[in-house]
């Protein structure tokens, strides 16, 4: 596992724009190496800002889109097409966009799917699409991700890993069903730590005066159960994308004196 890597820049629009920059990079390279490329996107503010820049990126087109493989690292369990789950706002703000292979964009079930409104079964579901995607290198039960994008919470959660409930603990599953979240709506699915950490790299996004007590708590490496932030982490790489309000908090020396 890598180290942490921290990015600060002036304000949340100039992240969001650094930041689709930097995916674009990832993905054309990962696609000139190995054919096609995987991301696992993230909802919240930060997660839908970055699309929106990707959207607007002029070099947007550099990416072939169709040989991109997008998962999801956590969504509301609620109707297919409901306005607050994380794919319908992916798609309002990019990927309808763009010329995506339908069976290469995998969502989190709905709660009025197959698995009714059971979050277990449906997060048992989609832990076997994503062991049935795994290749000959892959030993986590996911496949490598290229990249694994990760919104902060006030409260440190990433995808659907609440601070001291059962999810954040979990060992051994790759995708849990969460009941009882405190953000609405109380039912979820997420990946688990174990499954994040098998991305090759992991960038996690904040910004706002609200998320800077979280990125400072979380980088001080308190323990994941408290601060699941704390246990994000890539294989090849561990980035944080913040502004200037989100890194406020951090100690000096944890500040990146190259940041813009």
């Amino acid at each position: 596992m890598t180290a942490a890597q921290l990015v600060v820049h002036r304000d949340k629009e100039l992240m969001a724009q650094a930041a689709a920059a930097r995916l674009i990079t990832r993905i054309v390279d990962a696609q000139s190496a190995r054919g096609s490329a995987s991301v696992v996107l993230t909802g919240g503010r930060n997660g839908n800002g970055l699309l929106a820049a990707l959207a607007s990126s002029p070099a947007r087109d550099a990416v072939d889109w169709s040989r991109l493989e997008l998962w999801w690292g956590d969504e509301r369990f609620l109707p297919e097409g409901d306005p607050e789950r994380n794919d319908t706002q992916a798609r309002a703000e990019l990927l309808d966009a763009v010329g995506l292979d339908p069976a290469r964009v995998h969502p989190m079930p709905a709660s009025d799917g197959p698995d009714g409104d059971d979050p277990e079964a449906a997060a048992e579901r989609y832990a076997a699409e994503l062991a049935k995607a795994c290749g000959p290198g892959d030993h986590a039960g996911v496949p490598s991700f290229d990249v694994l994008l990760l919104g902060v919470g006030p409260d440190t959660h990433i995808a659907s890993l609440f601070p001291e409930l059962p999810g954040v603990r979990e060992t051994a599953l790759t995708v849990v069903g969460v009941r009882g979240a405190p953000k609405p709506p109380p039912t979820r699915i997420s990946l688990t730590l174990p499954a994040i950490r098998a991305a090759r790299e992991v960038w996690l996004l904040a910004a706002g005066e609200d998320k800077a007590e979280a990125v400072a708590l979380a980088l001080s490496e308190p323990g994941e159960i408290q601060a699941p932030a704390s246990g994000a982490r890539g294989q090849q790489r561990t980035l944080w994308l913040l502004d200037r309000a989100a890194a406020a908090k951090l100690p000096p020396q944890l500040y990146p004196p190259a940041s813009a």
